[in-house]
């Protein structure tokens, strides 16, 4: 599908591909939901569901990667955590794509519509999901921790939007520190869940490096540009209009299914 469209218009394709990682990757920094733009670009632009969602997830990790070296040294206080995490984060995004693989391209085409409202209903939230964790005085104990950060992670391998959401929430619930310090641990943890489910899709060839490279390459300068910009960006606003698309683009492949 996408080779076609490539042979149709290749610099054109790739530009757009490359404009919706900047996007996408800029919108992360700021206020989340990226891949509520680079997923139906990709799949708009002729790529299958299935293809287009193993492509975003490698795609993005590139963008992720400046924000996690930025976040290094907030992680003195929650390192250790960083090292108890990294397994169930690694088996979780495993599962995810081991689970997106069995289903094949028509489960995941169902699945598609309750995803992206799933993340848009998470994105919706998210300012009341991060004053609930990080203003509750209870805390999980640390093998319910690992095991919900393992189910977050499932998530994460198998679709991946709002996975950060996820985890700011449940960090707040069981590790102790500032929202910079568990934006720190996420951004290295989401860091890993893509990064590997991109290995593991290349693999199983579902992963265009074309698509792919052109992303990742709009999402590392989109990274760098919202490091220097994002204070000057109405992050509030742009939630919203994020939920809004969210929630449009919901319908629109819940219509691409049924009709």
């Amino acid at each position: 599908m996408l080779s076609a469209a490539l042979g149709r218009a290749d610099a054109w394709v790739l530009l757009a591909m490359f404009l919706a990682g900047l996007l996408a990757s800029a919108i992360n920094a700021v206020a989340g939901g990226g891949s509520l733009i680079t997923f139906p670009v990709l799949v708009a632009l002729g790529v299958s569901e299935l293809s287009a969602n193993a492509t975003n997830s490698a795609a993005l990790w590139v963008g992720g990667l400046g924000s996690a070296v930025g976040f290094w040294p907030q992680l003195k206080r929650t390192r250790r955590h960083l090292r108890l995490l990294l397994l169930p984060t690694a088996l979780g995004s495993a599962t995810g794509v081991a689970l997106l693989v069995s289903g094949g391209e028509r489960v995941f085409k169902y699945a598609v519509p309750l995803l992206v409202l799933v993340a848009t209903v998470l994105l919706a939230v998210q300012p009341r999901l991060k004053r609930w964790a990080l203003g509750s005085e209870r805390r999980l104990p640390p093998a319910v921790g690992v095991l919900l950060q393992f189910v977050i992670c499932v998530y994460g391998g198998y679709f991946g939007a709002g996975m950060g959401i996820l985890m700011l929430a449940l960090m707040g619930l069981f590790i102790d520190g500032d929202l910079h310090e568990h934006n720190a641990l996420k951004a290295w943890l989401g860091l890993l869940v893509n990064l590997l489910a991109g290995v593991l899709f290349w693999h199983k060839g579902l992963l265009d490096l074309r698509a792919g490279l052109a992303v990742g390459a709009g999402a590392l300068v989109g990274g760098y540009v919202a490091a220097r910009v994002a204070q000057r960006v109405n992050a509030e606003l742009l939630r919203r209009a994020i939920v809004g698309l969210g929630a449009i683009l919901a319908v629109w492949f819940a219509l691409r299914v049924f009709l």
